[in-house]
């Protein structure tokens, strides 16, 4: 018999991170809106990252997404918001979590934000992740 491990990490499939950047370009290229594309970082082995991640999902319009990469990365997708409103919703998102989940410490969340504005050059994952995640902690 073998045991499987219980609440094993599930991370989302690669392909979904693709078709979340080509709707951000076509939001921008088709309907004229500029969108967030954040990225949120947690240290290795921080424990309480993966729950910010559900919560934040849980939180969110349904326009907007979040995309799972490892257990210390997401990528969320704020759909029609410029960086100021997109920060906005975030710290409040933010402080909901540090409201309901008592803990001795705020969650160290790294964030950092890249706006997607109408007529802007064709992106790539290959150019966004790393400007999405150069950033150290509290990278706001």
């Amino acid at each position: 018999m073998v045991a499987m491990p219980l609440n094993e990490p599930q991370y989302d499939d690669p392909r979904k991170l693709r078709a979340l950047l080509d709707k951000v370009v076509n939001l921008a290229d088709d309907h004229r809106l500029t969108s967030v594309l954040v990225g949120m970082s947690g240290s290795e082995g921080d424990l309480i990252f993966p729950e910010v991640v559900d919560f934040v999902g849980s939180a969110l319009r349904m326009d907007d997404a979040i995309f799972r990469m490892t257990r210390n990365r997401a990528v969320l997708f704020l759909a029609d918001a410029d960086r100021q409103r997109a920060q906005e919703i975030v710290e409040r998102v933010m402080d909901a979590f540090a409201e309901q989940f008592a803990t001795s410490e705020s969650p160290a969340v790294g964030i950092s934000y890249f706006q997607v504005a109408p007529g802007m050059e064709r992106l790539t994952l290959k150019t966004i992740l790393p400007l999405l995640f150069a950033c150290a902690k509290d990278c706001h």
